[in-house]
């Protein structure tokens, strides 16, 4: 097992290897490589639990650290586990008695992508990635979740913008083509989409039934157009049950939105952004990979769907309840035009457009939230439940 750890502002090299494993009862990995003298973890499965117990030596005894305060970290990011895992398995009890599928996963390698095949294989589903100009894994796939897409929180040069468009309109053609063309075409697609496609509303409250943004070559315009014909695109799979997910902004401490607030609020200097009166429509991580799950199993849930929280709040409001969570203040605002200073015009489209989105057609079908409200969101996927 390789993975890389973070070590304060430190990545390093984690090498661990399978030392014993007894079917039902334990498994055990040790540092061969990484950042301390000494790593056992033993795995330990007793009535339908896990139990972890680490054997570890800080390097140089620690220099001062303590292995007091490491232990009480590990003690923290090991909970935090326990909490996610039991929280999957509750979710995945649900579908018990529908068959185990074989799901192709585009955009497998981003932030909601791994969380998603990681999360689908615990369920017993067998996952593929499908890789950009390679469609063979969707032959004898019964659903794939299309994810794909550039990456839009960047200044858009007009090679990006091209790059933004073709990896999301050409590549969905190609994917539904492709599907198509399968001995027996996957009878399910959720396909990637985003909120971007309502526009800048201020304070309209919107969900799947209300009009779609006015379409322009720029700002939250070209978002709006964008997620349209993106949609049109995957809505030609006539052969499958087409969901277009709608998706708001995705909470994780590891990538996305939340990791980039959490250094600059941690330090007190945290604040809401532009007016701070713009509504941000989010949903957690975990929330997100359930919806998609809730998806796949629910035949009744085609068409447009909002993959957002119950509560969307202004942007004032939420950096307010990120400062209350962390415990730091939450006034240093970031001006507007800084931002389009640095990010151009997608900063007008990104961060400072207004959506507010209600997931009406995800709550009719059934669906529970884990994290309904922020502050339930922030204090589980910080830890600090």
């Amino acid at each position: 097992m390789v993975v890389r750890v973070r070590l304060g502002p430190i990545e390093q090299r984690f090498v661990a290897r399978h030392t014993a494993c007894e079917p039902g009862r334990l498994f055990r990995d040790e540092q061969e490589q990484g950042p301390f003298s000494r790593w056992v973890h033993t795995h330990h499965f007793h009535d339908g639990e896990l139990h972890d117990e680490i054997d570890f030596a800080l390097p140089l005894g620690g220099l001062g650290v303590g292995e007091a305060v490491a232990r009480h970290k590990l003690e923290r990011s090991f909970e935090y586990r326990h909490q996610v895992l039991r929280a999957d398995l509750t979710r995945h009890a649900r579908f018990r008695d529908r068959p185990r599928l074989t799901v192709a996963i585009t955009g497998a390698g981003g932030l909601i992508g791994t969380a998603l095949a990681a999360y689908l294989d615990t369920a017993g589903h067998t996952v593929r990635a499908v890789k950009r100009g390679d469609f063979s894994p969707l032959e004898g796939c019964d659903a794939v979740v299309h994810l794909a897409g550039a990456p839009i929180g960047q200044r858009w040069s007009p090679a990006l913008r091209e790059e933004i468009v073709t990896s999301r309109i050409d590549y969905t053609r190609a994917l539904v083509a492709a599907m198509q063309r399968c001995a027996r075409p996957p009878s399910v697609l959720l396909s990637g989409s985003a909120i971007g496609i309502y526009g800048e509303r201020g304070d309209e409250v919107l969900d799947e039934r209300s009009a779609l943004g006015p379409r322009a070559d720029k700002g939250p315009g070209f978002l709006a157009a964008l997620c349209a014909d993106w949609e049109a695109e995957a809505s030609k799979a006539t052969f499958a049950r087409v969901v277009l997910l709608r998706t708001g902004v995705v909470l994780s401490p590891l990538h996305g939105a939340l990791s980039q607030m959490l250094p600059m609020f941690r330090l007190g200097a945290g604040g809401p952004i532009g007016s701070g009166n713009q509504w941000m429509s989010w949903i957690s991580i975990e929330d997100q990979l359930g919806a998609i799950e809730h998806a796949l199993h629910t035949d009744s849930l085609h068409g447009p769907v909002d993959l957002t929280a119950p509560e969307p709040l202004t942007a004032r409001k939420f950096a307010s309840e990120l400062g209350h969570v962390l415990g730091r203040p939450s006034f240093a605002r970031v001006p507007a035009f800084a931002l389009k200073a640095l990010y151009g015009e997608s900063a007008e489209a990104a961060l400072l457009a207004s959506q507010r989105v209600l997931p009406r057609a995800l709550e009719a079908s059934g669906f529970a939230f884990l994290h309904p409200t922020l502050e339930q969101c922030l204090r589980f996927e910080l830890g600090l439940a």
